[in-house]
């Protein structure tokens, strides 16, 4: 089976399965696990940021970030098609008691200062209104097609978020993707956030972790709400021995899941019945439409999953394709093959 729905889909390398084997343990609740400390050293310097912190998921990370952020009956602004505000559950509502302030995404992943501006009450002192504490920021953009935000427009919002004296938090659930894109480091993307969750478990093909870096006292907040969220685990180090693995060995291989995002998006632009716009893919993700006369995106999901591809619809019709450490470009191939066979049939 050609699995193409997500990058979670990975599975952990024999060199992180040793690493798991060999890893140096203590109870990391009590903070002396060797092997979870020097993870989040290595994260913490690879971002330029003073301390990083070991944590289950990327919706756990991102709801203890905007916690410590922001204080209950507030409002964090959030972009409509983000991970943050669709997929997680609306945890910032249910455990923080935290407003979600949903503004238009535009179809490269950017939040128009426009409306984060709008999202601030013209009277901050009028006590009708819930008053903005945060703005997120998702990079790449899951949704609009893992588009990368330019580093220009996140100086933008870095100025603007300084002027109405409110922090950034970016969801980086794939910021190594997005570095490689740009070819620059992480901490040249990290630097214009105050807080920055990414996924060991994603492109990286860690089995299971993700990282919230910060300051210390921002970290040290972050640390208590993973007690409070049960996300505090003991013998971690486990956990992070892989994750170690990821950071040390799976970042530069990232081209070449975006190399092979490219070769099946210029394989799908010219299938007849499939519409997409090869200009949108800039990292591991690709969208597209199916419009067939024979197929609606439902029945040729059904159709290619019979041949042995799995792709899945991710949000408005479209279908999602996402690359990773388990596809080579023989895989893509096999894929275009599978795609032109069904859709002439």
């Amino acid at each position: 089976m050609i699995e193409l729905r997500s990058d979670t889909f990975t599975l952990p390398t024999s060199q992180m399965m040793e690493a798991i084997q060999q890893a140096v343990l203590g109870d990391d609740v009590y903070g002396e696990d060797p092997t979870v400390k020097q993870l989040e050293e290595e994260a913490a310097r690879m971002l330029g940021k003073e301390a990083a912190i070991l944590m289950p998921s990327g919706t756990m990370a991102n709801l203890t970030s905007i916690m410590a952020h922001c204080p209950r009956g507030s409002k964090v602004i959030v972009g409509n098609e983000t991970d943050i505000y669709i997929y997680e559950a609306a945890g910032a509502t249910v455990c923080g008691g935290i407003m979600y302030e949903q503004i238009p995404t535009l179809p490269d992943g950017r939040l128009a200062i426009e409306d984060l501006e709008s999202a601030f009450p013209l009277d901050p002192s009028d006590p009708q209104f819930a008053l903005p504490a945060l703005i997120c920021l998702e990079n790449p953009h899951n949704r609009m097609g893992g588009r990368v935000l330019p580093l220009s427009y996140l100086v933008e919002v870095q100025r603007f978020a300084a002027t109405r004296g409110v922090p950034v938090h970016m969801d980086g659930a794939r910021l190594f993707n997005a570095a490689v894109a740009l070819q620059v480091a992480p901490s040249e993307i990290a630097q214009y956030a105050d807080s920055v969750q990414f996924c060991l478990s994603k492109g990286l093909s860690a089995p299971i972790g993700s990282i919230v870096a910060g300051t210390h006292t921002f970290i040290q907040s972050v640390y208590r709400l993973r007690k409070m969220l049960g996300g505090g685990m003991r013998q971690a180090g486990i956990i992070a021995a892989a994750g170690l693995v990821a950071l040390q060995q799976m970042v530069d291989r990232l081209a070449d899941d975006h190399a092979n995002a490219k070769r099946l998006a210029q394989g799908l632009a010219g299938i007849e019945g499939i519409v997409m716009n090869l200009e949108e893919v800039e990292t591991n993700i690709v969208f597209f439409r199916i419009e067939h006369p024979n197929y609606t995106w439902e029945t040729f999901v059904e159709a290619v999953q019979a041949q042995g591809l799995q792709v899945a619809e991710l949000g408005h019709g479209r279908i999602r394709a996402v690359t990773h450490s388990g596809i080579g470009s023989e895989d893509i191939d096999l894929a275009l093959d599978i795609i032109r066979k069904v859709l002439s049939s």
